[in-house]
């Protein structure tokens, strides 16, 4: 009955389609769009064309670096219009290069804390190096997770919002350690090879910095208490008076918690170095008024702005 059925043959070269043009890469790109396998961290909420650029973006970047499209798809990432490789990815493409002669990474504990490495050795040169990133290096960087659960500003509702910590580096410290090492070790000694390329945490945290920088300060008067009205002048001993009813509290501003921590966020990011920011933090005086406003729990998240500030200063200044 099954005479008809063409016999199935072995054997075969199995090959990548490649795009040589731009349109040939833009029309890969919507095909991974319409398909659904375009990864959601490159696309996030873009649709149609827009998708389609970014899938051809990280085509196009992988290419720069030996990558057929679809492993490319799998090792990069766009985040604010720029393409960033994953922890694994970067690995991938130092070792695709030829150009090493061996590359380990891992994670070990010392005095009871964490330590990430990376070494490496070039074939080519002989260059040898050795990268450490430690979880005290991690905390000094406010990137180190220990609550399960986190307070997270809902910029849709404006309010704060109790999440489980879904943070990389609460979830998988020790690989987050040894990528940070690699991301670090990789750059200074194969940067041919990377051509400028960075890990895709490294990028996320320049990303935020960046926009941090863009927003525009409030006004004066929203940002620093106003003076107190100098008390009206008594009434003529002659005219008879009315005992005046107390002001109201309509015209002293109502205590808004999400607003307050913008607004340190928002004067946070105007600041260029360190000094900046402890006199920002001493104009607002965030745990006391936290405190008077029966806030006590937020104390931590005020602390919590403070420091990502200065990790990321850091950042910017090659730290």
């Amino acid at each position: 009955m099954n005479s008809h059925v063409p016999t199935l043959t072995g054997g075969g070269n199995v090959l990548a389609i490649v795009p040589q043009t731009f349109e040939e890469t833009m029309r890969i790109g919507r095909a991974v769009v319409a398909s659904g396998l375009a990864p959601a961290a490159l696309i996030g909420k873009l649709e149609g064309d827009d998708a389609a650029a970014a899938v051809a973006v990280a085509i196009m970047s992988g290419a720069e670096l030996g990558l057929k499209p679809m492993v490319s798809l799998r090792s990069f990432t766009v985040i604010n219009g720029k393409p960033a490789l994953y922890g694994d990815g970067l690995i991938n493409v130092v070792r695709m290069s030829g150009k090493v002669a061996y590359l380990r990474t891992g994670c070990e504990e010392r005095g009871g804390k964490m330590v990430g490495f990376c070494e490496a050795k070039r074939l080519d040169t002989g260059e040898d190096k050795r990268v450490e990133f430690s979880q005290a290096d991690a905390e000094r960087a406010g990137l180190w997770q220990t609550k399960a659960v986190v307070v997270k500003w809902n910029k849709w509702d404006k309010k704060n919002e109790e999440k489980p910590n879904d943070s990389p580096w609460y979830r998988f410290p020790q690989r987050m350690l040894a990528w940070r090492a690699a991301g670090y070790c990789l750059r200074e000694l194969f940067g041919d090879v990377l051509g400028g390329i960075r890990d895709e945490f490294e990028v996320r945290e320049i990303a935020e910095a960046e926009e941090m920088r863009d927003i525009t300060p409030p006004a004066a008067a929203e940002s620093k208490p106003t003076p107190p009205k100098p008390p009206k002048p008594p009434a003529p001993p002659s005219a008879k008076t009315i005992e005046a009813e107390p002001e109201t509290s309509a015209d002293a501003a109502e205590f808004v918690l999400g607003d307050f921590l913008t607004e340190i966020e928002t004067a946070m990011a105007g600041a260029k170095d360190e000094a900046d920011v402890e006199e920002i933090w001493n104009d607002f005086d965030a745990p006391a008024v936290l405190e008077t406003e029966g806030h006590e729990d937020m104390i931590e998240a005020s602390f919590a702005i403070k420091t990502r500030r200065l990790a990321q200063l850091s950042t910017l200044n090659g730290g």
